[in-house]
């Protein structure tokens, strides 16, 4: 019973990391910044992209809760502020609005940014990270962090397969389900902020 409770957990972590990464959505870009590259460039790429992800992400996984103590901030208030920027970021992937200028770098390290960061691991995942350790705990937020962060290198690493399988067309329909399922996880954490604030 323990561990099923665990494991749906990790489960539910997991599918609000990766929604909001949402690495599919990256595929057409990533794509586009590398066009040109040698393979071994691309996967020099893949692999800078998801450390500086990594790195991110596990900052504010563990000393979050810190920066928390040091502004003062609730973590109700920081839920439903959370869940607003989750909110917007979502209809923005609904509407298919772009968030950044996709201009490519002269170097060949050009997935770092924006790979990295902002797309991968950006103001949604560095919210829902704090919120999730709070929900769930380091552990449970530590697992499916990292799982998400390998099934996204999985992803960048094989792009050119997976955006010839699934096409840009399909990327982008994948990107706005996501977008879909991210709105409904923010509204999520808006009311659990609102109740909590109000407790």
């Amino acid at each position: 019973m323990l561990n099923e409770i665990i494991l749906n957990e990790i489960l539910k972590s997991f599918i609000t990391l990766f929604v909001i990464m949402d690495p599919f959505g990256s595929l057409p870009i990533f794509v586009g910044l590398t066009k040109g590259l040698s393979n071994k460039e691309t996967i020099r790429n893949s692999n800078n992209a998801v450390l500086v992800a990594g790195a991110l992400l596990y900052i504010f996984l563990f000393f979050g809760s810190y920066i928390f103590q040091f502004f003062n901030i609730s973590i109700a208030g920081f839920m439903i502020a959370g869940g607003i920027i989750l909110l917007v970021i979502g209809i923005l992937h609904v509407l298919g609005i772009q968030q950044l200028n996709n201009k490519k770098d002269k170097s060949k390290d050009v997935a770092s940014v924006p790979i990295g960061t902002p797309l991968l691991t950006g103001p949604g995942v560095i919210t829902s990270t704090i919120i999730l350790v709070e929900t769930y705990g380091i552990a449970i937020t530590f697992i499916s962090g990292t799982i998400t962060l390998i099934v996204s290198w999985l992803i960048l690493r094989y792009s050119g397969l997976l955006l010839k399988f699934i096409s840009i067309q399909g990327a982008r329909i994948l990107s706005r389900v996501m977008g879909i399922l991210l709105s409904a996880i923010a509204i999520e954490f808006i009311v659990n902020g609102i109740f909590g604030y109000l407790r």
